[in-house]
């Protein structure tokens, strides 16, 4: 049974993580999922522009905790959050985007999020790093204090204040994100195929570039986190329900 719905509308091709009963937590099956999506959309002509967004009135809680490392592909982490794409992605946020689905947020363009999603990097509440980009795209797309806060505390934001910040594009009506995440790709689609694309693998070629150096420190800062005691309890006090006891 697939995890990854797919339809077209019009130009646009909306992929939406469907694993409701984990609240879109990602498994290797869905980032595997992802990886191939992203692969045939990039090679479809008819396709000029991607919303990425989520079943059961929210985003995703980000790595399906039976597993701590997020599912990776040639793709990178998710099946595409080390892709340089020439399609622009739009995150059509409602309820909430947590951890990795955060993280898969802050790889996307452009975002549209309902007014009351909320947006957060839980991992240090369960002994973990960010390890899938937050650690330097967080800074990157926002103030770095507030960035910092949010790594640091793991506590969530609003919709308005990450608008407020310049995270997110638009802000739609609560069931709304899809169809103003919609609209802004039709203001893309009608603009030049070629010229699209090419202005976006420009943007994200030096992009990448630049981030090479985060993945690196991302890698070192996630191998000395896998040694830590914190590690193993934070995840089962997770799965417990309760708050854990560091070392």
């Amino acid at each position: 049974m697939t995890s990854l719905r797919q339809e077209n509308v019009g130009h646009v091709r909306v992929l939406s993580l469907s694993r409701p009963e984990r609240r879109n937590a990602i498994d290797q099956g869905l980032a595997d999922e992802l990886s191939a999506a992203f692969e045939a959309l990039e090679a479809d002509r008819s396709v000029r522009a991607v919303v990425l967004a989520g079943d059961g009135g929210y985003f995703s809680a980000g790595t399906d905790l039976t597993s701590t490392s997020p599912p990776r592909t040639e793709g990178g982490a998710y099946g595409f959050l080390a892709r340089v794409r020439r399609k622009p992605l739009i995150a059509a946020v409602e309820g909430f985007a947590f951890g990795g689905g955060f993280e898969c947020v802050l790889a996307c363009d452009l975002v549209v999020a309902s007014r009351e999603a909320r947006f957060g990097l839980p991992e240090v509440k369960r002994g973990l790093v960010a390890n899938s980009g937050a650690l330097f795209r967080a800074p990157a797309r926002l103030p770095l204090n507030l960035a910092t806060e949010m790594l640091l505390t793991g506590d969530p934001i609003g919709a308005e204040r990450a608008h407020l910040h310049g995270l997110v594009n638009e802000l739609a009506e609560p069931g709304q994100a899809l169809d103003t995440a919609l609209a802004l790709a039709e203001r893309i689609v009608v603009n030049s195929p070629d010229a699209v694309q090419q202005s976006l693998h420009a943007i994200a070629v030096e992009v990448a570039e630049r981030e090479e150096r985060g993945w690196e420190l991302t890698r070192a800062a996630d191998d000395e986190n896998a040694g830590s005691p914190d590690r193993a309890e934070g995840v089962q006090a997770f799965f417990e329900k309760r708050a854990p006891n560091w070392a």
